[in-house]
């Protein structure tokens, strides 16, 4: 444990010209005192370490010297060696680099651990991409990748949820790939906003750029923002009795924390549940409702159990009963 803390004290030296004590301690997340008996070993081991007093005082390493130390720790060859080409970098033209980039870095491993590498990398093996979903069409991603490495402004033009399009100018702060989507990050005069990137069309680069917000920082935004939408996005709450097969059916399309409300929702006469989730939107709740068939009956809200009577009723006309004749065949 410590000749991995000793190589991490090292390497964070020669990466930051100067550091205090108090900032190797958290980082580290040992105590000052430890820090200073690490920076002993370094000192005794040859690694030419120094002090300095006062308000730009800190430890650094001798000016111009540099350790040629590039091993890794057991753990971190193998979360190295779970590194892939996902689909997001062939959205941005990063996979080869990726590629590229992997063999130099284990190319400059030391010759022992080169066979560790090999030996995580053939039992532990990432897959991020889907079953049978194809990926949202991106044909603007190119431009908007462009547009976030540059600072500049874009105009596009954006379809929402329900359909309704608009044509916007936004300064693109990043990008965002959330599981397989997507996201815009740009600003707008009414703040950061966020936008889906298969709803984004007709990117136009603007020729004046833009200065992005002093302490903007990409991932604490993109945290803030997760959490405040599941807290304050649409709701449609539906009530519902479900049987045995009904719940089962909605475990498998619903996420867990509907399979906690399940469970927590007192069995009723016949061994039914009566639950109420959160659908979203009542679009939503038709096309998963249908998929889960009469084990779950909808009690409320009654424009929803009318709409799917409506669709019962024109299936069983298209698609009649049993022993109903098909249309084009004669009988015999």
């Amino acid at each position: 444990m410590r000749a991995d803390r000793l190589v991490h004290l090292l390497m964070r030296l020669q990466a930051r010209p100067r550091s205090t004590v108090g900032e190797l301690a958290r980082e580290l997340q040992v105590s000052s005192r430890t820090v200073h008996r690490d920076l002993d070993a370094l000192s005794t081991s040859g690694v030419p370490v120094y002090a300095t007093r006062g308000a730009a005082g800190g430890v650094a390493l001798m000016e111009g010297w540099r350790t040629q130390l590039t091993g890794l720790t057991r753990p971190e060859l193998q979360a190295l060696a779970t590194v892939g080409a996902p689909g997001a970098l062939d959205d941005l033209g990063l996979s080869t680099p990726l590629r590229t980039g992997l063999v130099k870095l284990a190319a400059a491993l030391p010759a022992l651990q080169q066979p560790a590498l090999e030996h995580a990398r053939q039992r532990l093996h990432v897959d991020a991409s889907g079953w049978f979903t194809g990926r949202e069409p991106l044909p603007h991603l190119g431009k908007l990748r462009d547009a976030a490495w540059q600072d500049r402004r874009v105009s596009l033009s954006y379809q929402d949820f329900d359909g309704a399009c608009s044509r916007r100018t936004v300064d693109p702060y990043g990008l965002v790939i959330k599981a397989d989507r997507w996201y815009l990050v740009a600003g707008t005069d009414k703040g950061p906003r966020v936008f889906r990137g298969g709803r984004i069309g007709d990117v136009r680069l603007r020729p004046q750029g833009f200065t992005r917000p002093h302490g903007f920082d990409l991932p604490v935004f993109w945290k803030d923002w997760c959490a405040k939408f599941a807290v304050e996005r649409p709701r449609y709450d539906v009530t519902l009795s479900c049987t045995q097969e009904g719940e089962a059916a909605l475990r498998r399309l619903r996420p867990p924390a509907d399979g906690e409300r399940i469970d927590k929702a007192p069995a009723a006469r016949g061994g039914k549940r009566k639950v109420t989730l959160d659908f979203e939107r009542e679009s939503i709740a038709v096309s998963q409702l249908c998929e889960v068939g009469a084990g779950v009956e909808v009690l409320a809200p009654e424009p929803l159990r009318q709409r799917l009577a409506a669709l019962a009723a024109s299936l069983q006309a298209l698609y009649g009963g049993p022993g109903q004749k098909r249309p084009g065949r004669r009988a015999r």
